[in-house]
């Protein structure tokens, strides 16, 4: 089985790689970055919006994992070409080379002015898109045109809105946003075989999480991570959160309170 990863230089394709190894499989790391190769692995150098070059990184591959384009917050013609333009001729390409399953790495940021439920309820997997930045506005667009491929032309789609990916939580907001990297391999690895088309929550199941994970476990995710275990530590150098202000209120966090006339 040959998986196509694009985006494979970044910090989650990183991670992923040696988790998602196996016997039998290989995987194509794309990106504009070089990347060195282990065992099971093969580099293309491929521009997202180049339809050329990503006609040839799709040759002979059986599923796409997609974790490439600007990965954070940029000028809204690089967001569009990069994460727009880019998942388009991605989808594209796997459709004419007839690939069956995709995992598209979407972002808590497309639902970011979302606020936490009352009374403890979780907010839902298919939360209608309300994105805090241009960035989130791309994770949009790409969930869409998952929708639309899968709807139109048959492929089995599974968007990610992931959270906050990690060895371990850096602050006290990501004990309820944060997912292991084992966990996300799970994660991915449930998404590559899922028929059909889904949107779930990228995020362990940690005690404070308010993020669902009910699609997730449809399509066969088993969490068997928890943030709780760095509480103590994170809580006693940054107190105890408000569950009241944007930081920990907010699925975007601190994203939803940038202006957007000023800098990003």
């Amino acid at each position: 089985m040959r998986i196509l990863m694009t985006g494979a230089a970044g910090k989650v394709g990183t991670l992923l790689r040696p988790r998602l190894a196996r016997d039998g499989r290989t995987l194509r790391l794309s990106d504009l970055q070089p990347v060195e190769t282990g065992p099971g692995e093969e580099m293309v150098t491929a521009d997202l919006a180049d339809e050329a070059a990503m006609a040839e990184a799709m040759k002979g591959v059986d599923a796409v994992i997609h974790l490439g384009g600007q990965s954070r917050e940029h000028p809204w013609a690089d967001i569009v070409r990069a994460n727009m333009d880019g998942t388009h001729v991605l989808l594209e390409a796997a459709r004419k080379e007839g690939v069956e399953h995709l995992v598209l790495m979407s972002s808590h940021h497309a639902a970011g002015f979302h606020t936490r439920p009352a009374s403890g309820a979780e907010l839902p997997d298919y939360a209608f898109p309300r994105p805090d930045t241009f960035y989130g506005v791309s994770k949009v667009v790409m969930e869409a045109l998952g929708s639309l491929y899968h709807d139109r032309f048959g492929l089995n789609v599974t968007v990610i809105r992931l959270g906050t990916c990690n060895e371990a939580s850096g602050d006290t907001r990501g004990l309820a946003t944060w997912i292991s990297p084992d966990d996300l391999a799970r994660l991915v690895e449930a998404a590559l075989t899922a028929p059909g088309y889904h949107v779930v929550w990228g995020v362990s199941d940690n005690a404070r999480r308010w993020w669902s994970l009910e699609e997730a476990r449809a399509i066969g995710y088993v969490s068997q991570d928890d943030s709780e275990g760095q509480a103590a530590a994170l809580i006693a150098e940054q107190g105890e959160p408000d569950l009241s202000e944007p930081l920990h209120d907010r699925a975007g966090g601190v994203f939803t309170l940038k202006d957007l006339g000023g800098k990003w």
